[in-house]
């Protein structure tokens, strides 16, 4: 499905007149569906009837694109009325979740959240699971979906420090010796009748669960009177492991900014958004202190508002959160601040508020995220670390871009010696090249050795082609998006002139893509908004990296260019040879691979070729040629399935 252009409304169906009148003014969550029947989106009103009926309107009254897009869409909806606003929020949140609808912002994965889980048991264990259950044990998360193994360094830290199971077997106390966790000091050995006791494993339990809610401080302070306690009572073992443990604590304490001179727990939310992709992140400031922060990837955002994505993002995330913090800080205000404050405040079963702060040590804080969250989707775009990543940012800085160009498509002519002249498309995302996406075109309709003409053709297939894949797309065919992946810029072989003719290609076909030419030796970088070129330090990373991408699409065409040449060598010996024709030629060079294996072949093995009587003739001329005549280059194969 694409946004860019909002589909007509179909007419309303009489069926559907009837159904828009039944529907109730009460408060609930509607679903609209295509007309394959899948839902493509859920929301919520607190008036379905007067939400409903603005979907069947005039389009052009609507001013997000978004929302005209999916107008057009629209071939069916349903309705679930609720006792309460509340009630209609958390029904939407779990049925997005359900559904996944296209024009729902959500979060970039399906996976449900890792959670780290103290089971509820006499000796209770420490766990990562993707399931939250009522069934007594103490959940802590939800972690980002992508990075599991951040639970299993927490599980291992707490594993170092408080010494609890992971285990499976059931605790009779009767095992005649502990297993190797004991031993390398992951483990009090609760299963052996010398191990630590019910209570005393309890009492581990808690300190981790004070350690997993941010509470350092209070448990430092127990742990040393309970360390002084053991000096004091000539337990030096104890007290040396106590000591040790403080230790542990205080090393992870210090890492923890004070950011806040009170003892608040609060989370901090900020949203970056680029495209189809959103970066959500998270603070976590616990008595004060920032004791955690994690970042959440959304999809679904293009043509969304930030407060709209980031509404989406509150209601999916504390839906699924074990623990809710007393203030929600926000960047941007978002719809139904209020009644989202009230939905928390009944899951925390004590008052919370959802707050945009405008100053003061809170706003340092939204600055803060807000500047960690377009960072972190900067690199994501990237995907990439080293001179690669460096040099994409670099090059964006250089061309004064909107974003990192992550896509850049580059474009070759080969027309040299005359004929066969080929053009070349490839791809490189994030500074490397994207071979499955190079393309090779012979040019079919430009004649005599006219550069700008042929790059012009080139250019003009490769958006006809996208054109037509995206409507393909948009008619919800079942389409491998090839084409219609656009590129963030357009790097063009040679300078000004070369240059100004792609341009006229993107005005043709109304494409705003970023373009610059890369003119040989000099190599000067010609832009659309400078007359004059741009000298690249020599050194510069962005110049190298285009000049490896110029450099790719030179040899991609000139590869295909000497195999056409090469193929037409051999069909022009081919053709001195009286009634062979096309098909003939043809079978011959892919049964034998070139003429030299033609000339080496029998009567017979040219014979189940082409038959006896034009085996016959090939064999007379070739051995009326002089015998030692130099054989043609061989051809290289084929031209490649990528042609256009």
């Amino acid at each position: 499905m694409s946004l860019d252009e909002p589909e007509q409304i179909q007419p309303r169906s009489p069926e559907l007149a009837e159904k828009l009148k039944a529907v109730p003014t009460r408060p609930g969550v509607y679903l609209m569906r295509d007309a394959a029947a899948r839902v493509i989106y859920v929301g919520k009103a607190q008036s379905l009837r007067s939400r409903i009926r603005q979907y069947f309107q005039d389009p052009m009254s609507v001013e997000s694109p978004r929302i005209r897009h999916l107008m057009g869409k629209i071939r069916d909806f349903e309705f679930v009325a609720c006792a309460n606003e509340v009630e209609a929020l958390i029904l939407e949140t779990n049925l997005i979740k359900r559904h996944r609808p296209f024009y729902n912002v959500r979060m970039a994965d399906d996976k449900a959240f890792p959670y780290l889980k103290i089971t509820y048991e006499d000796y209770p264990k420490i766990v990562m699971t993707r399931k939250v259950v009522r069934d007594g044990g103490r959940y802590f998360g939800p972690y980002p979906y992508h990075e599991p193994k951040l639970v299993g360094r927490t599980i291992r830290t707490v594993r170092k420090l408080f010494k609890l199971r992971t285990c499976k077997i059931e605790i009779t106390r009767d095992l005649p010796r502990p297993c190797l966790d004991y031993y390398i000091g992951q483990c009090t050995a609760p299963c052996v009748a010398w191990g630590a006791t019910a209570e005393q494993y309890q009492e581990q339990v808690k300190q981790a669960v004070l350690f997993l809610q941010g509470k350092q401080e209070p448990l430092i302070d127990v742990l040393r009177r309970e360390m002084e306690e053991a000096a004091e009572g000539m337990q030096f073992e104890r007290a040396a492991r106590l000591r040790d443990q403080i230790q542990g604590l205080e090393a992870i304490f210090e890492k923890q900014k004070i950011v806040t001179a009170g003892q608040e727990d609060r989370d901090v939310v900020a949203l970056a958004v680029e495209g189809d992709q959103a970066c959500v992140q998270m603070f976590y400031v616990r008595t004060g202190k920032l004791v955690g922060q994690e970042h959440f990837m959304l999809e679904g955002t293009r043509g969304a508002k930030p407060e709209e994505a980031l509404r989406a993002f509150i209601e999916q995330y504390y839906e699924a959160a074990t623990s809710v913090p007393r203030e929600v800080l926000l960047q941007t205000p978002i719809e139904d601040q209020d009644l989202i404050a009230e939905w928390l405040t009944a899951r925390r079963e004590g008052n919370v508020e959802v707050l945009v702060p405008q100053k003061g040590e809170k706003r340092r804080l939204v600055e803060m995220a807000v500047e960690n969250a377009s960072l972190f989707l900067q690199q994501e775009r990237v995907r990439l670390v080293g001179m690669e990543g460096l040099s994409v940012k670099e090059l964006q800085d250089l061309l004064g871009l909107e974003q990192p160009p992550f896509r850049i498509e580059a474009y070759d002519i080969s027309n040299f010696q005359g004929g066969e002249s080929v053009g070349s498309l490839v791809v490189c995302e994030g500074g490397r090249p994207k071979k499955d996406a190079y393309r090779r075109f012979k040019i079919k309709w430009t004649e005599g050795p006219d550069d700008y003409a042929m790059l012009q053709e080139v250019l003009r297939r490769r958006f006809e082609e996208a054109r037509r894949e995206q409507e393909r797309l948009d008619r919800d065919e079942p389409v491998k998006p090839k084409w219609s992946i656009l590129p963030d810029l357009l790097l063009i072989d040679g300078g000004r002139g070369q240059l100004n003719a792609g341009l006229e290609v993107l005005f043709e076909y109304n494409q705003s893509i970023p373009a610059i030419g890369l003119a040989k030796r000099a190599e000067l970088i010609f832009t659309r908004d400078h007359e004059e070129p741009m000298a690249l330090p020599r050194d510069s990373q962005a110049l190298r990296l285009v000049q490896r991408i110029r450099d790719e699409a030179h040899r991609f065409a000139n590869t295909y260019h000497q195999k056409l040449r090469e193929r037409k060598i051999v069909f022009s010996v081919l053709d001195e040879i009286p009634g062979v024709g096309e098909k003939r030629k043809r079978d011959l060079i892919r049964h034998f691979g070139s003429v030299r294996k033609v000339r080496g072949a029998s009567r017979e093995d040219l014979a189940a070729v082409v038959g006896p009587k034009t085996a016959d003739k090939i064999l007379a001329h070739l051995q009326a040629q002089s015998g030692d005549q130099a054989a043609p280059a061989e051809p290289g194969p084929a031209a490649s399935p990528d042609a256009v």
